[in-house]
């Protein structure tokens, strides 16, 4: 009974339109079109990802091996299972260019590959001829495609000639794009060879850096799943890694999943501030309805009917932003779809995916739900003698009981629905919990504001219009918390988005050179290490030089099980990972825990590893670890741990190994030279002239390429931040809107008494400024907390406030809510005051 009379009133009040719900719908609107649109974007990459992983590939299957080429057994696997393979050696070298005034040379990531090359796709070059005729070159010399860039870095024309190690090439044509680029991002452009064209460069030495890909053509249907179990029973323990075509490219595909899981928290954080003016407009809505409301209860309806009657007007009217909300955001995804894939690096496939839609409907329905129960469920509170006074904007009880039982479960129920889909609890209840905070500190701040300006203005001697402002901003029943809360979250997260670009930026464009080296020298033979290290030790503008073996290994047990069932996901046993020897401690290292082992130790293998990352890992002094290193399981005890500092650029192994268990194996040096800036370019010319096969990698172009990665991700955040802040517009909009009768009434007074339309103008003006440089304050102290917290103990650096960041963020407050407070002050001012009086009368 109660439910069929609440509908019948629900559908008649329905039908008087949705006059009141504007802001209401608004907010809901686009908090719901941000996330079903990022939602749909990821789905759109996936899709793309999963549809061309055998082209990102480069096949059906890839197996993968360090510093080495497969053993005859491994290529007889191959042979066996597929129908046709392709081998590709990819590793770094200096591209150099004689010339009679002076020689250049610039780094680059060498494809060298087969004739079979590639097994699926095509590679697109310019000229557009032939792919194999591009690799032979002419009768002399064999040819090379080089990426536009790096041609044009050093100047080279279609017909000239370079130098890869001590081997010669001629240019045959520009790449202009590969099929298979799910190996990800890279340091230098690219360039392809034959590999049997860099039989005499002296770049595929034994020890030198590299890694051979197999891509397996495999018949059709194949069960990767059987195969891929077979090969890691076979091969794992050798090094083997194994990827295909059911995720071609697992980099790129975690980075999405991550990436997009934190911009819909981003999305989340918009709906939070949307849903203080969903608040806001229900409580304005629920005032405008005092009346009805009153006759209701005087004609003897309960109060579960008029809960259950509202609850359902605005159900329907969520229910319609939500809709309108997923139409919007599935449209946005596909109009925006080519221009998005245009700057992709990675196929996408733009089309409407109802998953990311039903997301972004749960997330609607439970922010509406939390946001309209509580002011809602207030109307139980009020007697109807109350609601005749027009008093139930000034209702202060909290909601009975099981109200607040009720939103507290649904709270709960969405941060459990977000750590679900995100599939990153951790990051999940991190962003909420400080959006909680930020929220918690607006609040707060907003309740100080009201009650500083009210005894400011009451003790001070100040201008008229001033103190206007600030008795009228002091009022409890002002707009000053919400606008404080929407705006001040907004600003707070584009402030938190700004401090930690900046650090990131001013670490790697400032700090990084005063720590970092010069450059870093890899792929140095064994025999040519001493005479390198003279000439380096008698230059006088190199003022440190750190050398050390470099190997690579897989961790593939942890005390005989297997890895990834001792540490998990952890990035260690990921792949493969730099080891290295020594016998006496060198002089730099800092044990934390352990003995070092005795310089001349020949017997069991033992193993010194970074502090940090056993802790990560749950390692103990003790512990076996088995490492394969080009083929060979190597066994050895954790004896030691070592403190390692990765921040500096320099030189950082997590794992080494006493001396004899790998000085037998084929292996070349890595060396860091710190030098003087202006002599890097006489430093870099020696060691090439003089030793053609080794690779220079210079950190400050390696440093540009990290700082241009950071500045394109703090732009896709800061995008979606913008929601957050364009929704904080519309709540601020909806309180001047919601406010206009107040503040006309109030400039009637003011002008009755005597106050000119300037006066009352400046005085309106100083309310939005104030309330405007409040929100832009508290978002300011947020964000730099937020900064702060995020470079200590995530990035582990240092912070600095970016003060360019941080002005901007206050005055973006105050500039805001000042145009906002005009834009409603206006219009206040054109009535006459005695028309205004007579009407409240």
């Amino acid at each position: 009974m109660s439910l069929a009379a609440a509908t019948r009133i629900a559908r008649r009040e329905i039908r008087g339109g949705l006059r009141g719900f504007a802001v209401f719908l608004a907010c809901l609107i686009l908090g719901v079109a941000t996330i079903a649109a990022i939602g749909s974007v990821r789905s759109a990459i996936k899709t793309g990802l999963a549809a061309e992983g055998a082209t990102l590939l480069g096949g059906d299957a890839e197996m993968s091996f360090t510093y080495r080429r497969a053993t005859d057994e491994e290529l007889a696997w191959i042979v066996e299972n597929a129908e046709a393979t392709s081998e590709i050696i990819d590793f770094r070298s200096m591209v150099v260019v004689p010339r009679a005034d002076d020689t250049e040379r610039a780094l680059a990531q060498v494809k060298s590959v087969d004739d079979a090359y590639p097994l699926v796709g095509t590679v697109d070059i310019s000229p557009d001829i032939p792919w194999q005729d591009a690799l032979a070159g002419s009768d002399t010399l064999p040819g090379a495609v080089l990426h536009g860039l790096l041609a044009d870095r050093l100047s080279l024309d279609i017909g000239d000639t370079f130098q890869l190690g001590t081997q010669e090439f001629i240019l045959t044509a520009r790449l202009d794009r590969e099929p298979d680029t799910a190996g990800g991002f890279n340091f230098a452009p690219r360039a392809f060879v034959r590999t049997e064209d860099l039989a005499n460069s002296g770049l595929l030495a034994a020890g030198t850096l590299f890694t051979s890909h197999y891509r397996l053509d495999l018949p059709p249907n194949p069960n990767l799943a059987t195969l891929e179990a077979d090969a890691r029973a076979k091969f794992e323990s050798t090094g083997l890694r194994w990827r295909d075509s059911r995720n071609g490219a697992p980099g790129i595909t975690r980075f999405v999943e991550r990436f997009g899981a934190f911009l819909i928290l981003v999305g989340l954080a918009g709906l939070a501030v949307g849903g203080v003016g969903i608040s806001t407009a229900i409580r304005a809505y629920l005032s405008r309805k005092t009346e009805t409301i009153a006759t209701l209860r005087s004609l003897g309806a309960e109060r579960r009917v008029i809960f259950l009657s509202y609850f359902l007007q605005i159900g329907f009217v969520s229910l319609v932003g939500i809709a309108l909300g997923l139409a919007l955001g599935a449209l946005l995804s596909i109009l925006l779809g080519p221009l998005i894939e245009s700057v992709l690096p990675f196929p996408a496939n733009f089309s409407l995916y109802p998953i990311p839609l039903i997301e972004a409907a749960l997330y609607g329905a439970l922010a509406a739900a939390i946001f309209t129960l509580w002011p809602l469920a207030r109307v139980e509170n009020v007697r109807p003698s109350a609601l005749f006074r027009d008093q139930l904007g000034e209702n202060r009880h909290l909601p009975a009981a099981r109200y607040i039982f009720v939103v507290g479960l649904l709270i709960a129920l969405l941060l459990g629905l977000a750590s679900w889909l995100s599939g990153s609890p951790r990051l999940t209840l991190w962003f909420a919990g400080g959006v909680i905070i930020a929220m918690i500190a607006l609040t707060f701040a907003a309740t100080g504001l009201r009650a500083l300006l009210r005894r400011l203005a009451t003790r001070m001697r100040l201008r008229p219009e001033l103190r206007w402002a600030m008795q009228s901003l002091g009022r409890a029943g002002d707009a000053t918390t919400p606008v404080v809360l929407s705006l001040g979250l907004g600003l707070s997260v584009l402030a938190t988005v700004g401090q930690v670009d900046g650090n990131l930026r001013n670490a790697i464009a400032r700090d990084l050179p005063d720590v970092a080296p010069s450059f870093f020298f890899v792929d140095i033979q064994r025999d040519q290490m001493p005479e390198l290290q003279a000439d380096w030790d008698a230059t006088p503008t190199i003022h440190n030089v750190e050398t050390a073996p470099m190997l690579r290994g897989v961790v593939t047990r942890i005390n005989d099980q297997p890895a990834k069932e001792v540490a998990g996901d952890h990035w260690v046993i990921r792949g493969d990972r730099g080891v290295t020897y020594a016998g006496a401690m060198p002089e730099d290292t800092k044990l934390t825990a352990g003995t070092w082992w005795d310089p001349d130790h020949t017997g069991k293998p033992q193993i010194s590893f970074a502090e940090e990352e056993a802790l990560e890992m749950g390692l103990n002094l003790g512990d076996s670890l088995t490492i394969n290193i080009l083929g060979r399981d190597i066994t050895g005890t954790v004896t030691s741990f070592r403190e390692v500092d990765f921040s500096s650029a320099g030189m950082g192994f997590v794992i080494m190994m006493n001396e004899a268990a790998l000085a037998g194996a084929p292996h070349s040096f890595i060396a860091t030279v710190y030098a003087d800036a202006d002599s890097e370019a006489t430093l870099l010319k020696d060691v090439s002239e003089q030793y053609p096969n080794v690779t220079a990698i210079h950190v400050r172009d390696a440093a540009e390429q990290v700082s241009s990665l950071v500045a394109q991700l703090a732009n896709a955040t800061t995008y979606g931040a913008s929601t957050i802040l364009l929704t904080g517009l519309l709540v601020i909009f909806g309180a001047a809107a919601a406010g206009q009768a107040a503040r006309t009434y109030e400039a009637a007074i003011l002008k009755t008494l005597g106050a000119t339309r300037a006066h009352v103008l400046r005085s309106f003006a100083w309310r939005a400024a104030l309330l405007g440089a409040a929100a832009g304050t508290v978002a300011l102290a947020v964000g730099l907390t937020g900064g702060w917290a995020v470079m200590t103990f995530v990035m582990e650096s240092d912070f600095y406030v970016i003060w360019p960041n941080a002005l901007l963020i206050l005055s973006a407050g105050i500039l805001a809510n000042l145009l906002a407070g005009m834009m409603f002050a206006l219009p206040s001012l054109a009535n006459r005051p005695a028309q205004i009086l007579r009407a409240r009368d």
